[in-house]
């Protein structure tokens, strides 16, 4: 028995100290920044503006987040960048979900040319104006359809979808279809439910792009307040406070550090931490579809 247990010892190398020392060393690289900017934003902003780095407020405050919530339409923006988000990723994945699906069918006379189309729009773009004047003609400028029906579709998550459902069984669908179900059946009873992993992996890719996406507000919103999304928002007040910079530096040479309210520094982070915490906070409910994507693939056939 000591001598089993003895195998199953496993003996720590020089390689294994140099591995936990680089995973160390890029941990640390990777949450140094993020502590830093989240203890700016929560720092005070006068003692920021003296300089320094540092993970932990050396003057705890709330006074940066307070500051930026009085700007006017910046809540609105955030439920607004919160709704199509929402409702752009879903409609985005079922979209995906059915094109992918059609083009995996191999019945289907006109798979191969279609596709070859819609791949030459990977790397062949229309350009700014064109897209514009497209989205302008057919009536979208200035209303919440903007966000979800121009980003229905994407072409990569198209064809990764494609190839998951390709890995799955074509005699699942033989036998579904031999028991009468019809292609709506096999695709909402079989395809959708086996295609959990690489729906999560995708709807995480288009959740991302719509929560960070600010330039189609500023191009199609035509100045509707409503309209206006978190991070178009938060471009206005950076640039607002970017224009402040100069005069609380100045204020920090002369001694005068009182006369000066927030640092455009503490606004920047505090912007930062708003925009970036919810979109974090939706990557623990999508990591166990991950490794269970990893698991589902490698018992593939």
């Amino acid at each position: 028995m000591e001598a089993v247990k003895a195998k199953k010892k496993r003996d720590i190398g020089a390689f294994d100290i140099f591995l936990y020392v680089l995973m160390i060393l890029v941990m640390i690289a990777t949450l140094y920044p993020f502590l830093n900017v989240l203890a700016i934003s929560l720092n005070d902003s006068m003692d920021t503006i003296k300089g320094s780095n540092f993970i932990i407020p050396r003057e705890f405050t709330f006074d940066n987040y307070k500051e930026i919530f009085k700007y006017n339409n910046l809540v609105s923006a955030f439920f607004m960048s919160v709704l199509r988000t929402a409702v752009g990723t879903f409609t985005a994945v079922i979209c995906t979900a059915m094109l992918a699906y059609v083009f995996s069918r191999r019945d289907y006379a006109f798979n191969r040319p279609v596709v070859v189309l819609f791949v030459i729009t990977m790397y062949v773009s229309g350009g700014m104006i064109p897209e514009y004047m497209l989205i302008k003609n057919i009536g979208l400028v200035g209303k919440f359809s903007v966000y979800i029906i121009p980003a229905l579709i994407s072409v990569f998550n198209v064809i990764v979808m494609r190839s998951f459902i390709d890995g799955i069984p074509i005699s699942l669908q033989e036998s579904a279809r031999i028991d009468g179900a019809n292609d709506f059946v096999i695709f909402y009873k079989i395809i959708m439910p086996l295609c959990i992993p690489v729906l999560a992996t995708i709807s995480l890719f288009v959740a991302v792009g719509q929560w960070n996406s600010w330039f189609d507000t500023y191009l199609y919103s035509a100045g509707k307040a409503w309209l206006s999304t978190l991070q178009f928002e938060m471009i206005k007040i950076m640039d607002n406070t970017n224009a402040t910079t100069a005069i609380s530096q100045a204020q920090v040479n002369s001694n005068s550090v009182t006369n000066a309210v927030v640092s455009p520094q503490s606004i920047r982070m505090a912007l930062t931490i708003t925009a970036t915490v919810p979109i974090l906070l939706v990557y623990p409910f999508v990591q166990k579809y991950f490794v269970a994507g990893m698991t589902l693939g490698a018992v593939k056939s």
